[in-house]
Order: structure tokens, then C-alpha cells, then sequence
């Protein structure tokens, strides 16, 4: 069983329509709802990037059903930690009944280089974002944080509003080397890339199973060819790999760094157009690896209303179909 979720992508749609795409998505039938946090979108063409956090509790308020989760907050440059987990806290009190999922990991140059600090090294940042999951899981368990670290100092930090048992957190991984930091302090694992391997280190290293959430680009269209050039247009960006694509310092960088891959290429990597079957069997990857849950990315902000109406009355009844609806998709603290 697995649950489908819909992508609030701040890249490509404005405050007020994120409010709205996220109640049609909860209307329409969705289990849960993953929002991006960027300074900068990709590349000029998706023309937003708006604060993911005053967004969120615009939607926590004005949704009741679905679950919440952003798709992924850095923690360690832009926002110091304990400011991570004060916004967490508060959203999850805003949104109530469990809803809310702290989504983390490791950034983007293009979204920290604003800060002026210059951009660490891979293994430092997962050494920054190792210490900042600590901070944030003390201040989630209630009392005061004092803390002199590696990366960060935490002078007397108290969260004075945070729901009863804290609010889960999950981590983004890619390797075992993330696993072995990031599972014994996670409740749930985030994976872009649908890898078994992924599932199965981390399951042997929390020793439980737990919620897997991954997330799937279509560019649906009545028109293949529209569809394949909106997708080409706005989402070429992911053709250098993540290991490129966090190094990356802006949307000139990102134009000029794909600037040979090629609408086919784009049309091979994820499906585009009407048929919805492609659609549904696009998932299959990340469910034959063992992912619970599979959010959805429509490339195009003109084109979320028509396609959350395709996904209520075609899409999740075809997804369901194939692969069952879970119970509850919400993610609890472990």
C-alpha cells in the first residue's frame, strides 16, 4: 500500500496559488503534501521562489485532512537550526492532529550562497546537517539547549510552543555514508533516487521499518509535444545529477550546465503527455523499492489546477488501483 502525495513546488507558483493548489490537492483526493524551500528556482523560466514557511501555515490552516511535509528544509547555513525548529514546532501546532513532517537535508549552493558565507564541502555540510538534526530533536524534546559544537553554538534555546511528543523528522539520504549518520536519528527516510539498496541499509539501521517518502516528476498534457517542451523549458535543470546540482551557484549556472540536454532526454527521464498509464507505471521504481510513499511533481504552474482535476478523476484512481491506499499516511515521532 502506498500513498500518493502532491508537490507544492515553490519554483514554479506564486504564495496565494500554493494556498490554493494545496486545498484542490486535498479535495482532489491526495494523502499527503510535500513543499519545496528554496531561495532561487533552478532555472529563470519557473519564475518563483517564495518563503516556504508563511506559505506552510497558510495551508496548515487552511487544509484539515492531508498530512504536511516539506521536501527538504537545509538547517545549516540559511537558517540556523534552532530557527528551523521554532518554524517547525509552530507549524505543526497550526496544522494539529500529527499532520505535520520536518523534512531535512543537506541544501543547494543555489539556495545558501545568499547568506555570503561560501559553500562547504559534501562532507562538511553532512557533518553541519548531522549536528543541526541533534539541535533540532533536543529542542523538539522540551527544555533548555546549551551547546558548543563543531558548526554551530546554542546559547540557552527553548521552544516554548511544540506539540506533545515532538514533531517526526525525516532525513534525506543517497549512500551509505548518509544512512549510517542520519537512520539511528530519523523517523522517516527521504530518497530522490529509487534504490533498493537505500530502503534496505535503512531498515537495518533503525532495525525498524519505517516511512520511505520519494517523488516522482510527470508533465501531464492533453498535447505529448507541449508537454515535452514545458518540461524541457522549466525542468532540464535535474539532467546534471544532484552531486552537480547542489554545487551549482544560481539559474544562469543551472541554464548553462544543461544547455545540451535535450527535449527527448527529458521526455526519457520522466512521462510526458496524456497517457495515463505511463503515468502510474512511472511510480513503479520507487514502490518495487520499497517506498511508502511517492509525491507527485506536475512540471508547470499554469497547468496544476487542470492536472489536480485530472488526478482526482483519473490519476489516484488509476494509482490506487495498482498499488492500494494506505489506512494512514501520516509519519509519527518514532
Amino acid at each position: 500500500m502506498v500513498a500518493f502525495g502532491y508537490s507544492l513546488l515553490c519554483e514554479q507558483r506564486g504564495p496565494r496559488e500554493l494556498v490554493a493548489d494545496a486545498v484542490a490537492a486535498e479535495e482532489a483526493g491526495f494523502d499527503f503534501e510535500v513543499i519545496s524551500d528554496h531561495y532561487f528556482p533552478w532555472l529563470d523560466s519557473q519564475g518563483h521562489a517564495p518563503n516556504a514557511w508563511p506559505v506552510l501555515g497558510a495551508i496548515a490552516a487552511a487544509t484539515e485532512r492531508v498530512s504536511l511535509m516539506t521536501y527538504v528544509t537545509c538547517p545549516i547555513m540559511r537558517y540556523h537550526p534552532t530557527v528551523v525548529a521554532q518554524k517547525a514546532a509552530t507549524v505543526a501546532l497550526l496544522a494539529g492532529e500529527g499532520r505535520f513532517t520536518l523534512g531535512l537535508g543537506a541544501g543547494e549552493n543555489l539556495n545558501e550562497h545568499v547568506i555570503g558565507k561560501g559553500w562547504p564541502p559534501a562532507n562538511v555540510r553532512h557533518e553541519m546537517l548531522g549536528e543541526a538534526v541533534e539541535i533540532i530533536g533536543e529542542l523538539f524534546a522540551g527544555g533548555y539547549v546549551n551547546r558548543s559544537g563543531t558548526h554551530y553554538r546554542v546559547d540557552s534555546a527553548k521552544l516554548w510552543d511544540v506539540p506533545d511528543g515532538g514533531v517526526p523528522i525525516a532525513v534525506a539520504v543517497s549512500g551509505k555514508q548518509s544512512i549510517e549518520t542520519f537512520a539511528p536519528v530519523a523517523d522517516a527516510m527521504v530518497a530522490v533516487e529509487p534504490l533498493p539498496e537505500l530502503v534496505q541499509g535503512f531498515d537495518a539501521a533503525t532495525g525498524v521499518s519505517l516511512p520511505k517518502i520519494g517523488q516522482q516528476p510527470i508533465s501531464w498534457g492533453a498535447d505529448r509535444e507541449e508537454a515535452v517542451a514545458r518540461a524541457h523549458d522549466q525542468f532540464r535543470w535535474f539532467g546534471g545529477g544532484w552531486k552537480v546540482n547542489a554545487e551549482l551557484p544560481g539559474t544562469a549556472a543551472f541554464a548553462a550546465a544543461t544547455q545540451f540536454v535535450r527535449p527527448h532526454d527529458v521526455a526519457d527521464a520522466f512521462p510526458c503527455g496524456p497517457d495515463v498509464a505511463a503515468h502510474v507505471e512511472a511510480v513503479r521504481p520507487f514502490v518495487d523499492a520499497g517506498f511508502t510513499h511517492v509525491a507527485l511533481v506536475q512540471v508547470g504552474g499554469e497547468t496544476q489546477t487542470d492536472f489536480i482535476a485530472f488526478a482526482e478523476h483519473e490519476l489516484l484512481p488509476a494509482l490506487r488501483e495498482e498499488y492500494g491506499k494506505p489506512e494512514n499516511a501520516r509519519i509519527r515521532v518514532r
